[in-house]
């Protein structure tokens, strides 16, 4: 069975990781990697690869910068010729990037099945880009791998087969794990991160990066100084995406000097800062999930999100984009340390789930709703 695991944005790299493990241990299964090159910046995407222990993409389709039009039909384009050429019997999509949407329908169109990893995830906010790919790239999947119970329920109530829908686990969570093992095989003491970590004991830990944070100066302001306002109590270590470095310029933003800007870092770096930290602000998806794993109060600086059970159960509390909610959300987040739980099948075993279902053809013998995956 030939498989191709798709990648474009630094997320996917994280969610294709432990898939692309997992395969080496299933006989008959052909597993490529391709890379749309959807982050073009070396340290944000190639360098991922050698940090999360992955071979070079078996193919990168170079898509590089654009409007979300440009960089999709980019993407289609090549991707198409790809599939022409190897003729998978599957694609596996991660996430919700532009990636993800682009070889979904591309796939789908050449008639290749195609399975959606983090299948069902709604924040119901059209004004997201992140959600109407989700909507789109399920709409035209043959397999749905769920991440949460919130997953399921939107997947049955948009009408899709039961026999299709599986909840699996999180594979965010697996390469968590298997992260953290390094890091407690030594491999932090090599770590560049290691000595601003000990400079700055306590900290909190922030990254921020969506275009509705940080494109729009008033929100972008208004971040800014409730962030001033808790470096005034602790340091804040602030690894700052490109896309924020430049518009903290443009829009003349000063963040107090206890607000330690760092460049990108690799997955495993950022791991050994935020692991250990008071707290995470963060508009990351994945840190949502990742913090809830291991108890580490979130602040997600967002309206909504599309993974609930980080609030429900785990230790994320959704702090809005206003000086004052960031703020009161700060202030309670201790609380969260000690009132948690970690969501169902959370448990570093997904990737083996999800390949039970591929190795099934995509469809279960369980109960309704849930696709017969444990």
């Amino acid at each position: 069975m030939k498989v191709f695991l798709v990648a474009g944005a630094r997320p996917n790299f994280m969610k294709i990781a432990p898939l692309y493990r997992e395969s080496l241990h299933r006989p008959g299964v052909e597993c490529r990697i391709l890379h749309t090159g959807q982050h073009y910046d070396y340290r944000m995407s190639l360098a991922f690869f050698k940090d999360l222990e992955l071979p070079a993409p078996d193919y990168y389709l170079d898509a590089g910068p654009g409007t979300h039009g440009v960089q999709t039909a980019k993407i289609m384009v090549a991707f198409e010729r790809v599939c022409l050429k190897e003729r998978p019997d599957w694609v596996v999509v991660v996430g919700d990037v532009n990636s993800t949407l682009a070889c979904a329908i591309t796939a789908k169109k050449l008639g290749i099945a195609v399975a959606h990893v983090e299948a069902g995830l709604r924040s119901f906010d059209l004004s997201m880009p992140e959600e109407i790919n989700r909507i789109v790239t399920d709409s035209v999947s043959d397999c749905f791998l769920v991440t949460e119970e919130s997953g399921m329920q939107n997947l049955m109530r948009e009408g899709k087969p039961a026999s299709r829908v599986h909840c699996v686990g999180n594979v965010m969570i697996d390469n968590l794990f298997h992260q953290l093992e390094r890091l407690g095989n030594g491999n932090g003491y090599r770590l560049s991160t290691r000595r601003v970590k000990e400079e700055n004991s306590p900290y909190a830990f922030l990254t921020l990066h969506r275009p509705s944070n940080v494109d729009d100066r008033e929100t972008f302001s208004g971040i800014v100084e409730a962030l001033n306002e808790i470096a005034s109590e602790r340091a804040i270590l602030f690894p700052v995406h490109p896309r924020t470095k430049k518009k903290i310029a443009e829009f003349g933003l000063d963040l107090s000097p206890n607000i330690r800007q760092l460049p990108p870092l690799g997955f495993r770096e950022s791991l050994c800062l935020w692991k250990d930290s008071e707290a995470v602000l963060t508009d990351s998806g994945g840190l949502q999930e990742e913090t809830t794993a291991l108890g580490v109060p979130c602040i997600t600086i967002r309206e909504n999100t599309e993974r609930p059970a980080t609030v429900e159960l785990g230790t994320n509390i959704l702090a809005g984009t206003k000086k004052e909610s960031i703020l009161r959300a700060y202030r309670s987040s201790p609380e969260k340390r000690n009132r948690y739980t970690v969501p169902p099948l959370w448990d570093g075993r997904a990737a083996r789930r999800v390949w039970e279902v591929l190795l099934n053809g995509g469809s279960g013998a369980g109960p309704a709703g849930t696709g017969g995956t444990k």
